[in-house]
């Protein structure tokens, strides 16, 4: 038994961070019952990544929105509305992430959920919080990276803000919401009483900073400095970065400059033995390891410092992480099927309870396809 058998959840959100959230959810035993909009359905549905489609939807949106079902309702519909408010009053779970204001013009804001549904645990992203002068800018993942500050921690000193190759901010979101949904479901256990969750876009990548914030806020507010030379982390001295081999790539984490001195034989590294310098002159530091670095193969520094046990890790592709045995040990694909139609492969729940590996082999639903098994379900 999945822990979260059970509990009735209803996604009304689009795109990432709230639908995600609900899959991690079915993922650990919900049901997930997605409400959509007849005919178009989820706009994710058309967005597409590398113009990847299957069975007429995306990849991306098969891969965000498996192990759930889809019901069809027209929420501007007096009559679609109250069939999805006798559903609210029988769920745990209600997400959604329009921008501030939509649900509740609709008459399913957090209020009047509740008074349907006094258990019922309410959870809400937006971009940039319930209120405030930034409350009707677009809560959109590139977006909200630039107006957080992230973009001027990536790169080297000499490159302008680059954001992150990932959706960090409606990811992160997304882990927080269902922090914040789970805490509150396990209230309810005690109370009896539901809630409201609300996350932001703003906040959740804030928090994903808060090692470096919080120095910034200690340290006179002082900006963050970026290494010219592989960069790494603005705060941290050398060898924190990524070295170009003669074959490849290394990463060297945090680690002694004389030791890694001894390990490589490069003797120029004893003249800074006083670890301030490892910091302070970071730059003139790293320099030197690069060079010396791109001499020989990535093999040969490993044989060198992993029996020393200085941190350090060959850069992995996907093709080559994919075929060593310690990701194969993961079990960290699995095939997901719709029904009646076609297959594809994603990756599984990265939580393990119990020694078990959370998978489902349901795809996403097409729009509206249980509408009719649901309604008779619930006597809709």
């Amino acid at each position: 038994m999945k822990p979260l058998e059970g509990l009735l959840v209803l996604d009304f959100a689009q795109f990432l961070a709230g639908p995600w959230a609900a899959t991690r959810l079915a993922d650990l035993g919900a049901r997930v019952i997605k409400i959509e909009r007849p005919g178009g359905g989820d706009i994710c549905r058309q967005l597409y990544i590398s113009n990847l489609s299957l069975d007429g939807d995306s990849t991306l949106f098969h891969s965000i929105n498996r192990n759930k079902q889809s019901y069809a309702a027209d929420l501007k519909n007096p009559d679609d509305l109250a069939k999805v408010k006798q559903l609210i009053a029988r769920a745990d779970v209600v997400i959604q992430n329009f921008r501030p204001g939509v649900m509740e013009r609709i008459g399913l804001g957090y209020e009047a959920c509740a008074a349907l549904n006094p258990r019922l645990v309410y959870g809400v992203v937006t971009g940039y919080g319930p209120t405030g002068e930034w409350v009707e800018k677009p809560g959109q993942d590139l977006l909200a990276q630039a107006r957080s500050g992230l973009a001027y921690l990536n790169g080297n000193a000499d490159q302008p803000p680059l954001p992150f190759g990932l959706s960090v901010a409606d990811l992160t979101a997304s882990a927080h919401l269902v922090q914040g949904l789970l805490a509150a479901l396990v209230r309810r256990g005690v109370t009896g009483k539901g809630g409201l969750v609300e996350v932001s876009l703003l906040e959740s990548i804030l928090d994903l900073q808060f090692e470096l914030t919080t120095t910034f806020l200690n340290d006179g507010g002082k900006a963050p400095e970026r290494s010219a030379i592989n960069n790494g982390n603005a705060y941290l001295g050398a060898p924190y970065g990524i070295y170009a081999t003669a074959d490849g790539f290394l990463a060297l984490a945090m680690g002694s400059i004389l030791k890694l001195g001894e390990l490589l034989e490069l003797p120029a590294l004893a003249a800074f033995s006083d670890p301030q310098t490892w910091f302070t002159r970071r730059d003139e530091i790293k320099r030197l390891i690069a060079a010396h670095l791109a001499t020989q193969p990535t093999t040969h520094w490993l044989s060198r410092l992993e029996p020393a046990d200085y941190w350090c890790a060959e850069v992995l592709s996907w093709e080559k992480l994919w075929r060593t045995d310690a990701f194969k040990t993961l079990d960290w694909e699995q095939p997901i099927t719709r029904e009646d139609g076609p297959t594809m492969r994603t990756t599984r729940c990265p939580i393990t309870i119990d020694g078990q590996r959370f998978k489902s082999p349901l795809g996403s639903p097409r729009v509206g396809q249980h509408t009719a098994k649901i309604q008779a379900e619930f006597g809709l």
